[in-house]
């Protein structure tokens, strides 16, 4: 059915899940924005509601579906306009139609024209002019820039190639506009992001590499610090690691998910490398880049993982001494191989005992890695504020609460001395 704008004219994204799904919503909400739409902070107030939806974990599945079976209650009483984008949407849509027919268009990662247009239409709006250049505005002094989209990589327990495809890259100079946009917009920092970011580049002609990418980017005089995820353990090149170590603003942070430290289980996974062979990587990064952080991705409870294979992923832990550890309870994902073939046979009392035990030790390991800053000075730059505090990172990207500094020193660079440590945070004032 056809309305008039002025019947609807707001709308609400919400958005799960990983940093791409958060830049893919920033997309939709400048090519709304040009449709003259108005934003609406109350998903509830909202006639059109985007949802942007992510299914990597069974809790962030149950989030988005919970969410939409309570919205659906009240389409039956009023005029709204639902979109379900993300990774929830499979390229067949019949299931998901017949589970949610009140669902107005079912949108894949990516088709952000696909859903301007169609808001559009439903509103007798013209769509031209918004669905080209769809550089979000700045709303923070760092921001999210995808690089490469997709993932070749086929991991038996991961659902992204299904559904967001196989990798495609931007080039450089399409890159290089929209960073130096949000630069001129106020941007200090950028984030690269990719489902496996160290393989951009290997599809464009002439092929180039994240070297030649980050090498650009540093060029960007606005640009104060970059960052880039997540990494494959198969793609971190020596070449790599020491261009990070050449750049200035390059942060020295490296994300490289290690998923299980027994060999039986990463075959199962089929990750492409052994406990040995990543273990030997993080030996590179700590040669080369001394002062990096490193961060990690860890599953529990693959089917098959015995307490021994457990253990080997235990034994990392305690071998490497992460930053940080996003870890997780395997839960099956519709579509994987590992779904199709392999039976989740590993019961979820074992699988939250195993979840509870590495977050334990890694709460540990986190504490004293982290009580190193004691009493030093960093640089952090101030980019948003709590309730109470002002906050900012370090450069190996720690999270540092601020004491003594106001809405002024947002976008700066401050000296930071730290006196106060948690396994999550620290805590400083400024110099």
């Amino acid at each position: 059915m056809l309305v008039n704008k002025s019947e609807i004219e707001s709308y609400h994204i919400w958005t799960v899940g990983c940093q791409m799904n958060v830049a893919d919503s920033q997309r939709v909400d400048v090519g709304l924005n040009k449709l003259g739409l108005i934003k609406e902070s109350n998903i509830e107030n909202a006639n059109i509601i985007v949802l942007n939806t992510c299914v990597v974990r069974q809790s962030a599945e149950d989030t988005a579906t919970g969410l939409l079976g309570k919205l659906l209650k009240f389409k039956n009483n009023d005029k709204r306009y639902i979109c379900v984008t993300g990774c929830m949407v499979e390229s067949n849509t019949k299931n998901l139609s017949q589970r949610f027919p009140q669902v107005d268009l079912w949108a894949k990662p990516q088709e952000t024209s696909k859903i301007i247009e169609n808001i559009a239409d439903y509103l007798n709006l013209s769509s031209e002019g918004c669905v080209e250049n769809l550089i979000p505005k700045r709303s923070n002094y760092t921001e999210f820039v995808p690089i490469v989209q997709g993932c070749d990589k086929f991991c038996t327990f991961c659902v992204i190639p299904y559904r967001r495809g196989r990798e495609v890259s931007r080039t450089i100079d399409e890159i290089i506009f929209e960073i130096e946009t949000l630069a001129n917009n106020g941007t200090l920092e950028v984030t690269l992001l990719g489902q496996n970011v160290d393989s951009y580049g290997h599809d464009l002609n002439p092929k180039v590499d994240l070297s030649d990418l980050l090498i650009e980017v540093e060029k960007i005089p606005m640009i104060k610090r970059i960052r880039f995820l997540t990494s494959h353990p198969n793609d971190m090149s020596i070449k790599l690691l020491e261009t990070i170590g050449s750049l200035d603003k390059i942060c020295e942070s490296v994300n490289l998910p290690f998923q299980s430290g027994s060999d039986r289980i990463l075959a199962n996974m089929r990750r492409g490398y052994t406990r040995d062979q990543y273990l030997s990587k993080i030996d590179q990064i700590k040669l080369i880049l001394p002062n990096s952080t490193i961060t990690t991705d860890l599953i529990v409870g693959f089917p098959g993982e015995k307490e021994e294979d457990f253990e080997d992923s235990i034994d990392i832990l305690k071998k490497v001494k992460f930053d940080k550890v996003h870890v997780a309870a395997y839960s099956e994902r519709k579509g994987t191989y590992a779904f199709r073939k392999i039976d989740d046979n590993i019961p979820v009392n074992i699988k939250r005992l195993r979840l509870n035990k590495v977050n334990r030790l890694q709460e540990e390991i986190q504490l004293e890695l982290n009580n190193k800053y004691l009493n030093s000075v960093y640089k952090i730059l101030i980019d948003g504020k709590t309730k109470d505090r002002f906050y900012g990172r370090t450069l190996g990207d720690k999270l540092v609460y601020i004491k003594d500094i106001n809405a002024s020193d947002l976008g700066s660079i401050i000296e930071t001395e730290i006196n106060e440590v948690s396994p999550y945070s620290l805590s400083g004032s400024k110099i």
